[in-house]
């Protein structure tokens, strides 16, 4: 399954704005022969847009989610993106893949919150393991600080995650997350991680690009520099089975001996 990651800020605070350059990368992923476009953490609205973030949070099920779904639908592309989730009154930091049809395939609330800014502005989600079918594989969803959590990741693992999507706000100085830490969780996990980053300056926030999506070996099949950028990667299936079979970290587990840890 040919992968896109879209590296970019968007136009914080601008909804339409953000629309429009989902959109124009979702036309280049789907003529390079993607199957699926991961977009970063809070894409839809922005990341470091204040208050704002009450305002433009929306339902999963809202305007942001149809137009979203029109763009798959259009171009034949599942996607991925981060937006503010409004329940009742609380807002939660999220993410949603919707498929190539315009279904609403997961819905994932971040569990791990960073920092008094994040604490601030959402409410921390309750659902480690987020799922659904795409492609073949099995794909689950998560938010950026959420990876660096080993444990977050296994759950995963467990569950039986082949393609773990990450949208991203990873700011300086955190790069080696994406540079050391991501390869090293797609290896330790047998699974492929696909860590899609905001870039440039946005309010008190420095991203730091570096979007990777790394396979079950540890090597980047793709990486991303600095700058607003679209870049592509082939998942395989074959390469997952051999992967795990030459390296049984999940089989040779010993639960019984990791009950202090929890």
């Amino acid at each position: 399954m040919r992968t896109a990651l879209l590296q970019s800020s968007g136009r914080p605070g601008s909804v339409e704005g953000n629309l429009k350059v989902l959109d124009e990368a979702a036309a280049r992923a789907a003529a390079a022969g993607a199957a699926l476009l991961a977009a970063p953490e809070m894409f839809l609205t922005g990341y470091a847009i204040g208050d704002d973030i009450g305002r433009l949070a929306e339902a999963a099920d809202g305007d942001g989610a149809d137009a979203v779904a029109e763009i798959a639908s259009r171009h034949g592309l599942a996607i991925a993106y981060g937006y503010p989730e409004r329940c009742g009154d609380t807002v939660h930091n999220s993410a949603q893949l919707i498929s190539a049809d315009g279904t609403r395939l997961a819905g994932y609330r971040k569990t791990h919150l960073f920092g008094c800014f994040e604490r601030d502005h959402f409410t921390a989600g309750e659902q480690p393991v987020v799922q659904a079918e795409l492609g073949g594989l099995r794909v689950g969803l998560m938010i950026c600080y959420d990876v660096e959590f080993p444990e977050n990741v296994r759950a995963h693992a467990l569950a039986g995650t082949d393609l773990l999507i990450v949208p991203t706000a990873q700011m300086h100085p955190f790069q080696f997350v994406a540079e050391s830490l991501v390869p090293v969780r797609a290896w330790e996990n047998q699974m492929y991680v696909a860590y899609v980053n905001r870039v440039g300056q946005e309010g008190e926030f420095d991203f730091v690009g570096l979007s990777v999506l790394a396979g079950p070996d540890g090597v980047a099949r793709a990486r991303a520099g600095r700058g607003e950028e679209l870049v592509l990667a082939d998942l395989d299936p074959a390469l997952l089975a051999a992967s795990r079979e030459a390296n049984p970290y999940l089989t040779d587990r010993r639960p019984g001996l990791y009950g202090s840890l929890v």
